[in-house]
């Protein structure tokens, strides 16, 4: 039987959720059948009155387990803003698998998503329930930059490239407040729970049973021949690193025993080398510092964003092959609401696929790259 919903976006109450719902009114406006939901009915009215759109809203909470499962018998998918999901998100996910209702959502939080993997992924498999977790700027372009690199690899040498250097070239605009958030919430459970840190520090961490090649850290500054410029560590890498690695996983280790990293570009020359230095030291979620959960930039800003990654695979011969990832507004919050949508709308009408945890290069892939292509202001390019 049809789903009375094609997309359910909870969570639509807060920042980002009224970006995506704002996106899904002003994209697909006609043919999709969807719903916001949220715990406060009186807040979700004011998100349909402040978009002007007409959509039924749906009430449930995230502690609710028996809420949780109505709203997702309703739904073909279900997009979750509602974060950090270590403290919010694991009841939806059990919903989820139980009803066989697919998910997506922006976590970046490790742990967490090997509980949930531990915990779902084989009812996932039976009920048909197609989870994919990090559908936004982590881990996204860095996926599915990896994936259109191989793809060109593949093309030129019959063979995928071993080792890849992902590397931030450029990038304008922010982290959200989420995943600040989420960030402090993944620091506070490893200090309660010191074993998470080999989890945390692990790049295979989300390939259960499956241990690649050493991999390099990414935590200090240091000079990179391939490029010839000093590079520093980059925020993001301990999640996008453990996605690109389960992509692989899933995909049957189609490309290899592969060494990746992410690293930020940081310059040349002796100024490179501080800047490097100081890149490293800088965390820009210390304290009461980066966006406050459920606050975020103006349109004018978000429209102002931008990113730009390199992504230099090497033969072991040296032979090089480069892929660029670029988007054209503010990556934590205006590509990102475009990202978790389309993923959305991927899921619902582009892809069949067995059920499971996945991620979105392994499940999505090449449609969901088309797709922000062309709808969603990114750009992927190989050569």
């Amino acid at each position: 039987m049809a789903a009375e919903f094609d997309i359910i976006l909870f969570g639509a109450t807060g920042f980002t959720g009224k970006l995506v719902a704002e996106y899904l009114a002003r994209r697909d406006p006609d043919g999709l059948r969807w719903a916001i939901a949220g715990r406060d009915v009186a807040k979700l009215a004011t998100v349909l009155d402040d978009l002007a759109i007409d959509v039924p809203a749906v009430v449930a909470d995230s502690d609710d387990a028996v809420a949780l499962e109505g709203m997702c018998r309703r739904a073909s998918v279900v997009i979750s803003t509602v974060g950090p999901y270590q403290l919010h998100g694991s009841k939806l996910i059990a919903a989820c698998a139980a009803t066989g209702t697919a998910y997506v959502d922006l976590c970046g939080e490790p742990a967490w998503m090997r509980r949930m993997i531990d915990a779902h992924h084989e009812e996932a498999q039976r009920s048909g329930a197609r989870i994919v977790f990090s559908c936004g700027f982590d881990s996204i372009p860095f996926d599915l930059g990896v994936l259109t690199l191989q793809e060109a690899a593949l093309t030129r040498f019959g063979t995928p490239v071993p080792r890849i250097k992902a590397r931030v070239r450029h990038m304008k605009g922010g982290f959200s407040g989420g995943t600040a958030a989420s960030l402090k919430a993944t620091l506070a459970a490893a200090a309660r729970q010191p074993s998470l840190l080999a989890l945390l520090s692990d790049p295979f961490a989300l390939t259960p049973g499956h241990a690649g090649p050493h991999q390099p850290s990414g935590l200090l500054p240091e000079y990179d021949p391939t490029l010839q410029s000093w590079v520093a560590p980059f925020i993001m890498a301990p999640i996008n690193t453990k996605n690109v690695h389960r992509t692989n996983f899933l995909l049957g280790q189609r490309w290899g025993d592969l060494v990746y990293d992410e690293m930020v570009v940081a310059g040349l020359g002796d100024l490179g080398k501080a800047a490097a230095e100081t890149l490293a030291k800088l965390n820009p979620f210390a304290g009461d510092q980066g966006p406050k959960q459920g606050e975020g930039p103006s349109k004018e800003e978000r429209d102002a964003g931008y990113f730009d990654i390199l992504f230099a695979g090497l033969m072991p011969d040296g032979t090089r092959l480069d892929a660029v990832v670029t988007g054209d507004s503010d990556p934590g919050y205006g590509c990102t609401s475009k990202m978790l949508a389309e993923s959305a709308l991927c899921l619902l009408r582009d892809v069949e696929a067995n059920g499971g945890v996945w991620t979105p290069g392994a499940i999505m892939g090449v449609p969901l790259r088309e797709r922000l292509r062309a709808r969603a202001g990114m750009a992927f390019t190989a050569g």
